[in-house]
């Protein structure tokens, strides 16, 4: 049996010692780099290996992209190549964030064609309060010869993005909370905003009040108006980096609907143009 959306933490106890099943810890603090990494060396589910935001799931940001850019998907590909994964692992991803950064690592096995990959349901919060173990050592594995190859088709630009928005022929689903959307709050964003004709759908609507993800069906009455309007290649998905887009793109495919496209770039790239129009309010 393969998971491919999302696991719990009682069936990742029991693989915990499956030969092939790798599981990445993904905790990130935007304000302070090495965050994740500090949390990860003083504690991890057992086997864990740390993936680094800035450094693994990302490249380096440029004068004109976002936060977070995609990895070059080759680079990608020799990094799990380092880690030990194979074409046939079992991958789980997990944070404290019920899913917020580890959905980007599993939007990333995907796009290079790993499609054997899961998120912890509840993450590590949910783990350690059910009292499950946790250790501080950092095991090796042997290095793999995993190939993959990156799929275009599961992102696009902003150029795409602008040019679509005039036409009125995509939907823009942003995944920040509604505070930064409307621009109420003015401290986490540089300019407080959203992209105009963007429609808020924060990524905490994906979760029930343990902060592990809604049952499949209540997903998809969450999603299905934005299916029911368009095609799902015109749902386009954003944040403020391109990282939380992902946890509404995992949703989707827990409720069993299409896949809708990533804009990578998102907010973050979006204002680095001070012309590129920004609305403010509902």
């Amino acid at each position: 049996m393969g998971y491919d959306t999302i696991i719990s933490t009682e069936d990742l106890q029991q693989n915990l010692d499956q030969e092939n099943w790798f599981v990445f810890d993904c905790r990130y603090l935007l304000k302070e780099p090495e965050g994740g990494l500090t949390k990860f060396r003083k504690g991890h589910i057992p086997g864990a290996q740390y993936a680094d935001m800035d450094k693994d799931l990302s490249s380096p940001m440029s004068q004109t992209s976002g936060r977070h850019p995609l990895p070059d998907a080759d680079s990608f590909v020799q990094k799990l190549c380092a880690w030990g994964v194979q074409n046939d692992s079992q991958v789980v991803c997990y944070d404290d964030l019920s899913g917020a950064f580890a959905a980007r690592m599993w939007w990333l096995l995907n796009w290079i064609g790993h499609g054997r990959v899961a998120v912890l349901d509840g993450g590590i919060k949910k783990w350690t309060t059910e009292g499950r173990p946790l250790e501080t050592e950092t095991r090796d594995r042997p290095h793999s010869s995993f190939a993959g190859e990156a799929d275009a088709a599961m992102w696009v630009d902003i150029e795409f993005v602008q040019r679509q928005l005039q036409r009125q022929e995509i939907r823009l689903l942003d995944a920040r909370s509604t505070e930064r959307f409307t621009g109420k709050d003015q401290k986490t964003d540089p300019v407080p905003g959203h992209v105009p004709g963007a429609t808020s759908y924060p990524f905490a609507g994906n979760l029930g009040q343990e902060k592990v993800f809604l049952p499949a069906d209540e997903l998809s009455r969450r999603y299905v108006p934005m299916f029911s309007a368009c095609q799902p290649e015109q749902v386009i998905n954003m944040c403020g980096s391109g990282v939380t887009a992902c946890h509404n793109i995992l949703a989707t495919r827990i409720a069993g609907l299409p896949w809708t496209r990533l804009y990578v770039g998102s907010w973050s790239e979006w204002i680095k143009d001070p012309a590129r129009p920004v609305a403010t309010g509902d």
